[in-house]
Parts: structure tokens; sequence; C-alpha cells
């Protein structure tokens, strides 16, 4: 729209202040924005310099040059400017202050439990923050594993949401033993997950594991899978968090082909397999037939053995997210 030569918004009820960026407009010759509620300065610069009065009529709240026929605005952005200044100061002293105050209170206090203390107690704080989940307090958690927990179910697991004592929510991974293959998904996940990291995978708390029962505990994403969106009718991803989901996927794939020593192959990257967090960022999951390649491996030859899919619209996602991936668009 650098070409525009007439704009007319007059009668509109707009409101807030005039974009400084239609100053660009070089070749704009008309320009009536009157009879709205238009607030602050009117810009001064490009085709504005050949505008008057009887482009803002009836705008109370602007301001700017005389010629306009507004209330000059100078010096009342300068007491804002003063003011805003101040208070930032104000924050800064308050802020340097109170994390000051803190760390002598946390000094403190260190000092009188170490005094309190008896030789060769453990730290209370260490103890909590080392704390391994049992396979009684997962139980508890999760209601017993109650389908009402139910989260979703895999090949060779099912997944509840579970909250601990302490407030704590989780998503507990539960591996049929009594399948054939539960017991590699698990060591597979488990020599996997435990080196990686990265914003885009999701992450594992901890493990519980006997002879009879294998679990991760992992982080709990409140608004599920990328499936549940795709094909719900309550459920809706405008176009931009559709591509910043593809972009969270991509750069997942990227970590785990380029940016971990031993490149990952996921294996089964499906809508399913894309949690989302409460601030609707993509996190891969679901590492249990993935492959570690050794080195200099660029070639595996296997069986397929990822979920059986179908021609659907969600399949774009995978195609769209694999040309992002080898044209380094993310």
């Amino acid at each position: 729209m650098v070409g525009l030569e007439f704009l007319d918004c007059s009668y509109n009820n707009l409101t807030s202040e005039i974009p400084k960026s239609l100053e660009a407009l070089l070749h704009l010759k008309y320009f009536d924005i009157s009879f709205n509620k238009l607030t602050g300065e009117i810009p001064s610069g490009g085709s504005f310099a050949n505008f008057t009065g009887q482009s803002f009529m009836s705008n109370d709240a602007l301001c700017g040059a005389p010629r306009f026929n507004v209330s000059p605005c100078f010096l009342k952005f300068t007491k804002k400017s003063r003011r805003k200044k101040t208070l930032v100061g104000l924050y800064i002293v308050l802020g340097i202050g109170s994390t000051f105050l803190a760390l002598v209170l946390r000094y403190v206090l260190l000092r009188w439990r170490k005094k309190k203390k008896n030789p060769g107690q453990t730290e209370v704080t260490l103890v909590k923050r080392h704390e391994r989940i049992s396979y009684h307090e997962l139980q508890q958690a999760t209601g017993g594993f109650s389908g009402s927990n139910l989260l979703g179910t895999g090949s060779f697991s099912m997944v509840y949401k579970g909250i601990l004592k302490y407030g704590t929510l989780l998503a507990a991974k539960v591996f049929n033993v009594r399948l054939e293959g539960a017991f590699k998904s698990f060591e597979t996940e488990c020599e996997i997950l435990r080196n990686l990291r990265h914003r885009n995978l999701t992450r594992v708390i901890t493990s519980c594991s006997n002879q009879d029962f294998k679990s991760l505990v992992l982080e709990y994403m409140p608004n599920g899978t990328l499936d549940k969106w795709i094909h719900s009718h309550d459920l809706f991803l405008n176009i931009l968090q559709r591509l910043d989901i593809m972009i969270d996927v991509a750069s997942a794939l990227d970590y785990l082909h380029n940016g971990y020593p031993t490149p990952v192959v996921h294996c089964d990257l499906k809508p399913s397999n894309v949690l989302l967090d409460r601030g609707m960022i993509a996190h891969l999951s679901d590492f249990g037939i993935a492959k570690l390649l050794a080195d200099g491996e660029t070639f595996v030859q296997t069986r397929t053995i990822a979920t059986i899919g179908y021609i659907a619209p969600d399949i774009m996602l995978a195609v769209q997210t694999f040309i992002l991936h080898t044209k380094h668009l993310y």
C-alpha cells in the first residue's frame, strides 16, 4: 500500500493513536479521519506536512501542531515522560533494596539453621530436591490409575494425570509390562531422554521402576495433544498458532538430528505425539521406538514399526514441518 493516494476513514468510531507508520505513505494526497475517537499526537512527517485541520476534525483527544487546530501536546508528553522516568527510578531502587534485604534475610536464616542442625543431619531442601517418587505415591497421585485421570493410550503404555501431595501436577506414563516390547520401549525412552535437553521436548521428571512396574513421570501438558486440537469441534488453532507449532516441532527435530552428539531418529512423528503446554508451546514426546544412530551411520534399514497412517488433512502438518526442516526456514 506504499502507493496509496486516497484514504478516508471518517465516521468510523476509531480509537487509539494515529500510526506514525502512515508517514511512509509519500503519495498520499487526501487523508480524512475526522469524527472518530482518536487520541495522542498527530504525526507531522511525510504527507502529513501538507494536511490541514479538516482531516482531523472532531477528535477531541488529539494534539499536535497549531495548523491542525488541536491542542499542543509537547508539554503534556514531557510531564508524562518525566513521571515515567521517576517511576522507573523508584522501581529500580525498590527492586535493589528488596533484593538486598532478601539476601540478608536468607543469609541469617541459613546461619540460624546451620547452628540449630545436628552434625550429619541432611539439609531438608536437598532431600526435597532429589526426592524420588515411589509406586505408592504415584498410585495415590493418579487415584489408583483411575480411568477418570487417563490422558491417552499408546502401543505399550497408558498416560495418567496425577497430582502429588504438595500440589505438583504430573503425567505418569505407565508401561503395560505384559505386552511384548514394553520393556524395550521403556529402556529406549530412558536411554534417550536422560540426556536430551530442549524446550520443545517433553521433560522427564523421574522414573518409577521395579520388576513388575515401569513408569516415566513426565511434565504435565495442560493443553493436551495436537491431535485433539486438530480434530475437535470446540477447539481452534489460528494460522499463527499452527505456524508456531510447526516451527517448534522442526526445532525439536533439528536438535535431535544435529544438536545432540549422537543423532536421534524419532520414528513416530504424528499429531498425537506433539503435546502443548499452557502457553501453546509444542513439545515432542513418545520416544519408545526412537533410534540412536551410531558414529558415521547415516542410513538405517529397518522394518516399518511406526503407527500406520492414513491420508488426512492433518498429515500436511508433518509435510510442512519436513519442508521447514529441510529448507532451514525455522
